[in-house]
């Protein structure tokens, strides 16, 4: 069977030990809690935990958090991440943070989206999946748009901010 997790560009592989500062990086910039719906610092502790308990199954935990690897230098350069896996209605969320900021805006998030979506439909077998965007994230609109996600809902001042509420905008794409 051919690898299903790359593309000639990136590939996606489950987290490492060795990631824990990338992550601890990321995880940490409250420029990120917004589109991750996160208030607080995560120690690197708990990271830790996190990281350990990715060694079991999808099944068992409900959520698939894969590291984004530029091909070209091999360094991680995101996260993709399925969440509240469903095997009962066949679908899950997914969220994707590019958390090198020299690497964003050259496709990789694109790249690591098509790959997911193939591997949700080819080897997971979902029939959707969901994710939720603010409407002040064009970038992320437009991508999932472009991805052949739907806006089949929103939720109207949904999101607190320093400048008032914001609308969130809920996608899906059917699998099947």
């Amino acid at each position: 069977m051919e690898n299903i997790l790359h593309n000639d560009n990136i590939f996606l592989r489950a987290m490492e030990p060795s990631d824990i500062d990338l992550l601890y990086e990321w995880e940490n910039l409250p420029e990120n809690w917004m589109v991750s719906d996160t208030h607080n610092p995560f120690s690197k502790y708990t990271l830790e935990k996190f990281i350990e308990s990715s060694t079991k199954d999808i099944y068992e935990t409900r959520q698939l958090r894969l590291m984004i690897i530029d091909i070209s230098n091999k360094k991680a350069i995101g996260a993709i991440d399925l969440f509240n896996f469903d095997p009962f209605h066949l679908r899950a969320g997914v969220g994707i943070l590019i958390g090198e900021k020299k690497a964003r805006k050259k496709g990789y998030a694109s790249e690591a989206l098509e790959v997911l979506i193939s591997y949700a439909g080819k080897i997971l077998l979902l029939k959707q999946i969901y994710c939720n965007i603010s409407e002040n994230n064009e970038e992320s609109l437009k991508l999932f748009i472009e991805k052949s996600f739907v806006i089949t809902g929103q939720k109207k001042d949904w999101i607190k901010t320093n400048n008032g509420f914001l609308t969130e905008y809920f996608l899906q794409l059917q699998l099947f």
